[in-house]
Order: C-alpha cells, then structure tokens, then sequence
C-alpha cells in the first residue's frame, strides 16, 4: 500500500472538504475516521444547514444577506470574542461554497418555518446532514480517496516543526503512516467527560453529549502536549437545551428544544433565571446550554400552555402534559407551590399582546418582572399545560489549534510546514463564545477546502 501524499485525520463535513480538494488538485489522499462507517461523519451527521452570505437569491435562500449584516449576527453571540480577520474571510468565503457543494453531491431544500426563520441566511441540506456526509463520500470515492474507518489516531511524531509520522489503531494493530501533508479535522474533546469534567468541575458529568462518542480529543491533546499553538477556553463550547430524556451521547438534533422563546423556564426550585425572550431562536439557543448547566444539578424545566404547543419544531419525545399547573409541577417533580407562584407573577407581569409575532421580536414584554421577558410574553393560562425537562447538551467545544489565514498549525512563533486544522478543531478561533446557528458547518466548509488545497499543495511539491 502506497504512502498518501495528504493524510486527512477526522471523517466530518471539514475532513471530506479537505480531503476532496486536496485529491482534485493531484493529491494522493488518505482519510483516518475514528468512527466504524455505519457511525461515520462526526457532528456533521446531524447538522441541517449552514449559513451562507449572499448579495441576491441563491439557491435555496432567498433575499440576500450581506458581509455586515452576518458579521454583526456572529458578534452578537460572541459578545465580540472572535477574530475578525478569519470571520470575514469566513463569510465572505460562504457564498461560493454553496456551488461548490451542490458540484460534489449535496442537494438543498427551502428552509423550514416556525421560530427558525432562516430562509434568508441558512442553506438547508435536503435529508440533513447524513446526506451531505453521504454524498461526500461518494464523491471522495470516485476521486480516488481511501477511508480506513475505525483507525483512531494515537500520536504524530514531531521534529523541528513538522509532522515526520502518524501513528494510528485498527482492527486491534498499530499501523505508522508517513505523509507528506497532514490535515487534523478530528473535532473537539467533548466526547471525553473526563476532560469536560477537568475543565468545568464535577457538574460536567451531568451533561449530554448532542453528537458522536468519537470526538474525544485524543489528537488535540497529542499537539497541545507537543507545543502546537492553542485556541480558545476549554470551558466554552457549543451548548444547547435539549430535552432531558436524551441518551448521553449521539442524540443528535432531533432532541433539540425550541420551545423556550414561548415558555417560563424554571430551576429545580421553582424559581425563573433568566430572560426567555431576549432574542430570535436562532442567535440566542445556543446560551441556554450554559444557562442550564449553571443551575441546581444542571436542569430546567420548559412551561407551556396550549396556546403555544404549535408554534416551534417538537423534541422526538413528547412533552409531559397536565390539565392544571399543580398537577404539572407535580410531574415534573418540581415545588407545586413555588412554581405556581412563579407562573402566576409572571402573568401578573403580563400585558397588551396584539402585536405577538411568534417568528420576530414583537416587543411584547413584561412588566416589572425580574428577570424580564422582553419578547413574546403570553400569560400562562390555557389548559392543558406542557413541560419539558431541559438539560446542557454540548455539541462542540472551543478549545482547539490555533491557525492563520491558510489553516496553517503554528509551534512557538514558527509554523509547522505540513500541518493544517479545519473544523471544530480550530473554530475556537472565531467562535470565543456562544453559537450561530449553522456557522460551525460554514467554518469546517470554508477552512477545510483551505486547508486541502494547501496540503497538496505542499505534498505535491515535495514529490
């Protein structure tokens, strides 16, 4: 078996991009994927779109949605912890990708209604993620791509800023791989709750994994040790509510809940903690992750009436209903008198809704509650009641390597010569914080067709 010129380690949206630009441009490419196939694709496998900058129409989006506009989204939720430069090469890059995509296999289908109102800034993948994951490795296929699955990587040997080899597992044996380029596109650690807990202390333990079990920062962790540059907080990641009824690892997006805008949500103790109607679903979901897991035991409650039961995308399991809030409380093993107390000030709090828009901020507010909810603030009160149980459900984490412009790895102040990130692995670089729905896929897109093309491009001039 031939050496590759390019090793391509991960098996994600960033790793095939990587990997199918590094094969087009002449370059002999090997995949790593820790995954068995049937498991393949990382997080990818559950995302459903990614967003997408555009001066007009443009496939599926409609309208268009300017450099500016999506950079002031992007620092919103970051509260401005982003590095500006790569950002807008992101951006301003995520416009050609969406052609690019359609070439190698990926289909887009209109954008879905309700509270995601993303029609204008997402570009949503017809049959999710495990299409676009399927349809890349078709096309990597008939590029000539090898994909060995189940070889989980376990160092790559170092000397004087570059990578001299890679040491893998598989099938039970220890296999040594000596490529001329090498892309990292393995993810962060959050499938590790060792580390997870190392980094946020005990209460890490209590929190669901949204994506693969195989994203657990082995390779992170080997460049750390060795010196190569980092980026980002190990305490800040992607961390969504998600139904607390999710299996530990690899719910996926079907256990995702949108129905906070609409809700009072509550700690174990009755009690509201912050504002549930701050922002539009999109630029906010990603907060309530954090949120969550700053509580009592790490969990929420999400309280609905029937008024609001048909106005946001349901968990795959059903909510617990009630005829009466007491009895509800009940069920959701919460204080009855505490958290009948809290719905009832919050209605007190109440006022005029006529201009109650359920897919913008409509204004209608609160009053004298605190903590306020300033957008789409509806008395609780048409039987039955619903609730959800909400748990932190982290889907990546921000901590990573540390890259330029080219998605060149960088040891001290010098860079190492054949060694490229792309993906969750770096996208601590520009996302310091909080989550933009749909970008992590815009940051793998754009960094790891970067990062194939200069990994041939360094393999092919040291043939």
């Amino acid at each position: 078996m031939s050496e590759p010129d390019v090793l391509v380690i991960g098996g994600g949206n960033a790793a095939l991009c990587a990997a199918m630009t590094a094969a087009e441009a002449g370059a002999r490419v090997r995949i790593l994927e820790a995954a068995p196939k049937a498991y393949r694709g990382g997080n990818s496998r559950h995302t459903r779109n990614f967003r997408c900058m555009h001066d007009g129409p443009l496939g599926p989006l409609i309208e268009s949605y300017h450099e500016e506009e999506n950079l002031s989204d992007l620092l919103k939720v970051t509260g401005g912890k982003t590095d500006e430069v790569l950002a807008r090469m992101v951006i301003r890059a995520s416009e050609a990708c969406l052609p690019w995509m359609e070439a190698r296999g990926v289909r887009f289908q209109p954008s879905l209604s309700g509270t995601l109102s993303l029609a204008r800034t997402n570009a949503f993948f017809l049959g999710g993620g495990k299409s676009l994951v399927n349809a890349y490795y078709r096309t990597a296929e008939s590029l000539g791509i090898e994909t060995f699955y189940d070889a989980k990587v376990t160092h790559l040997e170092m000397s004087e800023a570059r990578v001299t080899s890679v040491t893998y597992e598989r099938h039970g044996a220890s296999h040594q791989v000596t490529p001329k380029s090498v892309v990292v596109a393995a993810g962060g650690f959050q499938g590790d709750l060792d580390w997870l807990a190392r980094a946020w202390g005990p209460a890490a333990r209590n929190f669901l994994i949204r994506g693969t079990p195989y994203n657990r920062g082995e390779v992170l962790a080997d460049l750390l040790d060795q010196g190569v540059e980092q980026v980002g907080d190990p305490t800040q990641c992607h961390a969504v509510a998600i139904d607390g009824r999710a299996p530990q690892f690899d719910g996926g997006i079907v256990t995702r809940l949108d129905c906070v805008p609409f809700s009072v949500v509550v700690n174990r103790d009755g009690a509201r903690f912050y504002d549930e109607g701050e922002d539009v679903w999109p630029k906010r979901y990603a907060i309530w992750g954090r949120l969550v897991a700053d509580q009592p035991d790490q969990v929420a409650y999400a309280i609905i009436d029937a008024k609001s039961l048909d106005l946001f995308m349901p968990s795959v399991f059903p909510p617990i209903k009630a005829d009466t809030l007491e009895e509800l409380a009940t069920k959701l093993g919460l204080p009855v008198k505490r958290t009948c107390a809290t719905i009832a000030a919050f209605n007190a709090a109440c006022g005029d809704v006529s201009a109650f828009r359920p897919t913008e901020l409509d204004g209608v507010t609160t009053t004298g509650l605190m903590p306020p909810k300033t957008n789409w603030a509806r008395l609780i009160t048409t039987p039955p009641f619903y609730g959800y149980s909400l748990r932190p459900g982290v889907t990546f984490t921000y901590l990573g390597l540390k890259v330029d412009a080219r998605a060149q790895c960088s040891l001290g102040n010098q860079p190492v010569t054949n060694l490229w990130a792309a993906g969750e692995t770096m996208a601590g670089s520009i996302l310091g914080q909080g989550y933009l729905a749909g970008f992590g896929m815009t940051i793998g897109t754009v960094f790891g067709r970067i990062a194939g093309e200069e990994a041939a491009a360094r393999a092919n001039h040291h043939r």
